[in-house]
Formats: structure tokens, C-alpha cells, sequence
């Protein structure tokens, strides 16, 4: 029996009430965030929360993140990361890049994030050809959706055998279940679902948490 619990505006209150109090520095932050055009853009607090007791859990030392834009789930990451341990941020908005870096700034974690301004798939590229191929553990790719094929694929060339590639908005809403939405970012979603579903170089599941989650695992 297959069992979905409709997240209604009490429920996400519930949900609110039992996590832990989000920091002050992050709400800070996400209402910052909210004064931009794009601010639905911007995870959850509860996606930051898990993001970083994800990393945590993984033993993360090396990550990436593919869009980056006011850093929210950047601070997160970075937050959970050991000493020594390095975030790559990939985005091309040197605006909203400026926000994440003050915030990575006052919450102590700037010496653990690389910030690589400019087109994601060069950036990833230029780590590939510098020679990073295989030495990172944990890929979070949630930038445009148009190039999430490109983006997935240099992630598995760039993560260890055993790394975690996670994937946002892979639900994108619902509307890759609408058939008449045909916007060239749900086609593309619509495509890269298909596309890695039985890829044998990963152990691939799909959460319906948020916006819709992918979890690759490099085999």
C-alpha cells in the first residue's frame, strides 16, 4: 500500500515546530533573500538542515555545488564540513555570489569555500583537465535545468567511487507529470529522469522530498 502524506500549511507548521531552531545568521540570510526578484530560488530551511546533516554523516571533505545563488545551502554544506574540508561553488551571478560569500564570511566557513565564478560546465571542465577527476565525495547540483545532463555527467567524472551526486527540483513542481508544459526546463527535466533512471554506473533513487530529490551513487 503506498502511503503519501499531503504536506498541508498545519503539517509544514508541525514540521517547523519539532526541527531544530534554524540560526540566526540563516534566517538572516533567507530574508535577505527574499527581497530578490528570484527568491523562490532559495531552499528550505528544513533542505539546508538536511543538507548539512547529510554531509556530516557522509564524512564529506570535498563537495561542489552547481548553483550556488545566495548560498543558503552553500552555508550549509560548508558549516558541516571538516577542518580542512572545501566546498567549490559554481555559479555565474556575481551578484548573488557576493551575498553567499558574506555570509560564508560571518559564519566562519569563507576558508572552506572556493568560489569558481562563470559557466558551470567550464568550471567543471577546468577541474577535470587540472587533473580532480575522482577526488571529490559529494556533488549538489541545483542550477539550470537545461544543462543538468551536462552537469551529472561531469559530476560522476569528478566524484570517487562510493561519492553522492544530489539533484534538485527533479519534480520541478509537478510539472513534469503535465503534458502540457513543455517549457524547454521541464522537457529537460523530463529528459534527465529518463535518462540516468538506469544508468549502470550509479545507484539512483528519486525522493519526493521538497522539489523532488535524486540521489547517485557512483558505483
Amino acid at each position: 500500500m503506498r502511503v503519501q502524506v499531503e504536506m498541508t500549511e498545519q503539517l509544514q507548521d508541525y514540521v517547523e515546530s519539532v526541527s531544530p531552531d534554524e540560526p540566526g545568521l540563516m534566517r538572516e540570510l533567507r530574508k535577505r533573500t527574499d527581497e530578490l526578484p528570484l527568491r523562490l530560488m532559495q531552499v528550505s530551511p528544513e533542505e539546508g538542515q538536511f543538507l548539512n546533516v547529510l554531509v556530516r554523516a557522509l564524512g564529506v571533505r570535498r563537495a561542489i555545488e552547481v548553483g550556488v545563488f545566495t548560498g543558503y545551502s552553500l552555508v550549509s554544506t560548508a558549516m558541516a564540513l571538516p577542518e580542512g574540508g572545501v566546498v567549490v561553488g559554481c555559479d555565474d551571478n556575481p551578484e548573488w555570489t557576493a551575498i553567499a560569500m558574506e555570509f560564508c564570511e560571518r559564519a566562519g566557513v569563507a576558508d572552506k569555500v572556493d568560489m569558481r565564478l562563470g559557466d558551470a560546465v567550464a568550471t567543471l571542465t577546468q577541474l577535470v583537465e587540472s587533473g580532480a577527476a575522482g577526488t571529490f565525495d559529494f556533488v549538489f547540483i541545483d542550477a539550470d535545468k537545461e544543462n543538468y545532463g551536462a552537469y551529472f555527467e561531469l559530476a560522476l567524472t569528478l566524484l570517487r567511487q562510493g561519492g553522492l551526486i544530489l539533484v534538485d527540483n527533479v519534480l520541478w513542481h509537478g510539472a513534469v507529470i503535465d503534458e502540457s508544459a513543455q517549457d524547454d526546463e521541464t522537457t529537460a527535466l523530463r529528459a534527465f529522469n529518463l535518462r540516468f533512471r538506469d544508468d549502470a554506473r550509479v545507484e539512483l533513487c528519486l525522493l519526493p522530498f521538497a522539489d523532488g530529490l535524486t540521489f547517485a551513487v557512483k558505483r
